[in-house]
């Protein structure tokens, strides 16, 4: 698609989830988007190749992520399995003041987010290339907000990401719209469901569910 075309989807895409993106965010995403068609060529990072889907489905649903969450300043975000940074490195675009952790064991992919990193001239933005498990104890209740995209369910998700909370810190997680969540693994996790929204992702008929936990402490 030509640059204009990009840069329009991507406008009206964010204005639809009321965020409203300043020229420099917007080329920030575009060089995102090349950046990753071009390293995508050599090193497996989504399966989405087209670049309107890679605007849905990758950015747009990162956006989405901002509702699960108030803003203020100052916030830290660890993301689990970042793989190619979604949604961590689409919310730091649109939310410079958060303090993002991307953690990744494969150092190709690794590589490709402190690429990223430094291309976009991100501060506040660091790449741990651990396992979740390997993470230092001094990660452990550290955190505002835990997202994560690369697990299989729910369940998993909180299992791995309840012990970097803070008390009161929430994960948001975007999942299909269909999945259910058990109550027994909530109350094992010490978490609590603080909100789900239904959306439809802009620009497609794309249904998400955006669920909200909160660590009870």
């Amino acid at each position: 698609m030509e640059s204009s075309d990009l840069r329009e989807l991507l406008r009206k895409g964010a204005a639809d989830l009321e965020i409203d993106l300043s020229e420099d965010q917007i080329a920030c995403c575009l060089v995102y988007i090349s950046e990753l068609q071009k390293w995508n060529r050599k090193i497996n990072l989504t399966a989405i190749t087209d670049d309107r889907e890679i605007i849905i489905k990758h950015f747009l649903d990162s956006f989405s992520y901002k509702d699960g969450f108030a803003r203020r300043s100052g916030m830290s975000l660890l993301d689990m399995g970042s793989g190619a940074g979604f949604p961590a490195l689409p919310l730091k675009i649109v939310m410079p003041g958060l303090v993002i952790t991307l953690v990744e064991s494969v150092q190709k992919k690794t590589a490709f987010l402190r690429h990223m990193i430094r291309t976009l001239k991100l501060s506040g933005a660091e790449v741990w290339d651990k396992r979740l498990g390997d993470l230092p104890e001094s990660a452990h209740q550290r955190y505002d907000i835990v997202t994560a995209r690369a697990f299989a369910s729910i369940e998993a998700a909180l299992a791995e990401g309840r012990r970097f909370l803070k008390q009161d810190g929430v994960m948001v997680l975007s999942r299909g719209p269909e999945e259910r969540v058990d109550d027994r693994a909530l109350d094992a996790d010490g978490m609590t469901v603080s909100a789900r929204i239904d959306i439809v992702l802009p620009l497609s008929d794309h249904r998400r569910a955006l669920w909200v936990f909160r660590r009870k402490g």
